[in-house]
């Protein structure tokens, strides 16, 4: 039997639960599906996810690295830009590239130097 590969889901760190919150969930409309501590003064592990893109963040030192880079590749770019920049948010204002590689993109950088590039091929 040949291996058969199924998910990647990266881990980015964080360093705030509140600013992760604002931006994941409440900027890119990302659900929070989950969050684990090991104790009460324990760093946070969590999930988000919005359609078939999960991502895991992290408190913990050691997971991630500050400034780690994510591609997403999706379908309604220009969909997605309107709804994220109808709401206003006073940390970003998005705008939509022409890559010379044949997609149009969406950078962002999320509170904690993490970057998010949403991909649509043309």
């Amino acid at each position: 039997m040949s291996a058969s590969f199924q998910q990647i889901i990266p881990v980015l760190r964080l360093f705030s639960v509140e600013k992760a919150r604002e931006f994941y969930v409440d900027f890119l409309g990302f659900s929070w599906d989950w969050e684990h501590r090991f104790g009460d003064d324990f760093p946070l592990y969590a999930q988000v996810s919005r359609g078939s893109v999960t991502l895991h963040l992290s408190e913990h030192y050691g997971d991630g690295s500050p400034g780690a880079g994510v591609m997403i590749f999706m379908t309604g770019i220009d969909e997605y830009h309107r709804e994220l920049t109808a709401k206003n948010y006073r940390y970003y204002r998005p705008a939509i590239e022409d890559a010379e590689w044949g997609a149009r993109i969406m950078k962002l950088r999320d509170p904690f130097h993490n970057h998010l590039t949403f991909a649509e091929r043309r």
